[in-house]
């Protein structure tokens, strides 16, 4: 960053990298005041890349998907790097469109991503095949050997997602089993797995519970039957 904004005067340049920490500070307690210092600095330095990073990234924090595509685009672009393909595959999502998301999932410059950012675009691709209503595929999409690293900055959200694809399929046994996973993997609380979990396993043991009773009512139901055709004392 210090070294693309040696590229701008002196004043311009302390200006913008003032900016820059403001966004910092800011992005996930006031994404929306982020999202200004990050307007302005784009406003001063519109070609220098850290910016219309910080740009595209605050929009896309406060839901502005058009917006941050442009803005992440144009990072790309100045960059010359493809590591904004996740968030510009999640706001095709946001602007209603899945395939389109796919098709940078399975793009050639996808696959020379490094794994972290592979394993992103893999969680935004699967959500893209929930979105098209495409629920098994979902599972599928996330069904790689990444799913066994436990300590990786990923595992905790790529196992969440695998968790919530399973449950989006009916598969709800296998979710609660891959929430208890996500859980143990994120310990910071990230995701809110250890919720999920405690809330699915409620509801599966109520199922479960019920299963016991309507058996045992079976029985008793059974029982009376047989009494009533003995003899009466």
């Amino acid at each position: 960053m210090r070294r693309q904004l040696r590229t701008l005067p002196k004043g311009l340049a302390e200006e913008v990298a003032k900016r820059l920490v403001a966004i910092r500070r800011f992005l996930e307690e006031d994404p929306e005041l982020a999202h200004l210092h990050a307007g302005e600095a784009t406003r001063i330095a519109s070609r220098v890349a850290a910016v219309r990073e910080a740009n595209g990234l605050t929009a896309y924090s406060t839901g502005r998907w058009a917006q941050a595509r442009s803005e992440l685009r144009a990072a790309r672009r100045l960059s010359g790097s493809d590591a904004f393909l996740p968030m510009l595959a999640d706001c095709e999502r946001g602007l209603g469109k899945p395939e389109r998301a796919l098709e940078l999932a399975g793009s050639p410059e996808a696959a020379r991503l490094d794994k972290a950012t592979r394993v992103e675009l893999r969680i935004v691709a699967s959500g893209a095949r929930r979105d098209m209503g495409q629920l098994d595929a979902a599972v599928v999409t996330l069904q790689c050997p990444e799913l066994r690293d436990e300590s990786k900055p990923w595992s905790g959200r790529l196992r969440y997602a695998y968790a919530d694809a399973l449950l989006s399929a009916g598969r709800t046994q296998e979710a609660v089993d891959w929430f208890g996973r996500a859980a143990r993997a994120d310990p910071e609380g990230e995701t809110d797995a250890q919720e999920r979990l405690e809330e699915l396993a409620g509801l599966v043991f109520t199922d479960a519970d019920s299963d016991s009773l309507d058996g045992d009512s079976e029985r008793v139901d059974e029982g009376s039957e047989s009494a009533s055709d003995g003899p009466s004392s």
